[in-house]
């Protein structure tokens, strides 16, 4: 077993800021990737520096703008493998650390931009944030009561999934590709093109039925009782996701409403259904539903805070919650790594270090002197 992951040698120079590039380079990080997350001093005024997705990483201040900066990013980019940016398309060119520069020095370098919209397109100079993805993609318009406006999710779907997990899989292609035939080559992310994926569904339920999809009332969005919210006696929430038949008739039988059994997809029957449900589920307590319900097999889940998944024995038991110790001695709870991998497995190694705090350890790596780095302190290329 590799000690420290499946990425163990691969250095990634991470441009970018805020959630998507940042979130991208922690998954990298967390199987083994050295992470160095370059940011100019004027980001530290945003308060954006987001400290959950930037542990295992090293942080450096570089101001790109100044002739020094760029040579210090050029001496990293000599033995990096991934450069991540998420800039609006054109910045890096102004810049002078665009693919297409940067190749020259590092023909091998994978590098990936994410974007809000592409690299391409008419949309391509438009600015715009999660919700505006979620909006455009078609997502947002199935979200939320069918008698209210789309409702806005309280995580960042598009920043997230649409963008730092398809960047790590396009990272992870292009340094698969690179193996077998030595080159690197530009990624091109966009959020909104991510999210259209998310319409695999609706897409399929719409080319059989002819019928566009309408917010909560889909098979998979409220429209049956089987795939749905109640709340219960104390103002709690719990799901049922008994798609199949055999789920469905196993809640029945528990409910003791076996008229409904054969009506799982009855149209005509299914407001009451939903109704009489909503009736049942308000008469205990969601811990009570946790008793009573515990494994039955009818695929059902409590409607959770997010201090009740921080203590969830689920999530202590597989690892998705745990303690991470930093240098002063202090504890801080972080969020476990989800691929679990058997012979290469991620670890979290380090909480997030401060804003510019490996920048005189870096700069020294790359043969800096201290009156160097003094001079760059004096002159405001690094903080």
């Amino acid at each position: 077993m590799l000690e420290n992951g499946a990425l163990t040698g691969i250095t990634v120079l991470d441009l970018s800021r805020l959630l998507p590039g940042p979130f991208a380079s922690m998954i990298l990080a967390d199987h083994g990737a050295r992470v160095i997350s370059i940011e100019d001093k004027r980001f530290v005024k945003d308060n954006f520096f987001i400290t959950t997705v930037n542990r295992n990483k090293e942080h450096i201040s570089l101001d790109l703008k100044t002739p020094e900066g760029k040579d210090i990013f050029f001496k990293l980019l000599n033995t990096a493998d991934v450069v991540i940016e998420g800039f609006r398309p054109g910045v890096v060119q102004r810049l002078g650390v665009d693919y297409d520069t940067v190749k020259q020095v590092n023909p091998g370098i994978v590098y990936c931009s994410i974007t809000g919209y592409g690299q391409t397109g008419p949309y391509v100079d438009r600015v715009g944030h999660d919700v505006n993805y979620l909006s455009i993609s078609g997502i947002l318009e199935l979200i939320g009561n069918p008698d209210e406006p789309p409702a806005i999710p309280g995580v960042q779907i598009a920043d997230i999934a649409g963008g730092g997990m398809n960047a790590v899989i396009g990272i992870l292609l292009a340094l698969m590709a690179r193996k077998q035939t030595g080159k690197g080559q530009y990624i091109d992310i966009s959020m909104t093109d991510g999210m259209l994926g998310f319409l695999s569904i609706p897409l399929f339920f719409h080319q059989q039925t002819q019928l566009l999809p309408r917010r909560s009332d889909n098979m998979l969005s409220h429209r049956y009782a089987c795939y749905n919210t109640y709340e219960t006696a104390d103002g709690r929430y719990l799901s049922i996701g008994a798609v199949e038949h055999r789920f469905w008739k196993k809640l029945c039988e528990y409910l003791d409403i076996p008229e409904y059994i054969d009506l799982q997809y009855d149209d005509a029957s299914r407001t009451e259904i939903i109704d009489t449900l909503r009736s049942i589920f308000r008469h205990r307590s969601l811990d009570q539903w946790e008793k009573d319900l515990g494994n039955l097999d009818v695929c059902w889940g409590r409607v959770q805070t997010l201090d009740e998944v921080l203590t969830s024995p689920l999530f202590k038991a597989r690892d998705m919650v745990v303690n991470l110790k930093g240098e002063d001695g202090a504890e801080t709870q972080v969020l476990g790594i989800p691929v679990k991998l058997s012979q290469t497995p991620g670890r979290v190694r380090t909480q997030a270090v401060g804003f510019g705090e490996s920048t005189v350890s870096i700069l020294k790596e790359l043969g800096y002197t201290d009156k160097d780095i003094t001079a760059f302190q004096d002159k405001g290329v690094v903080v």
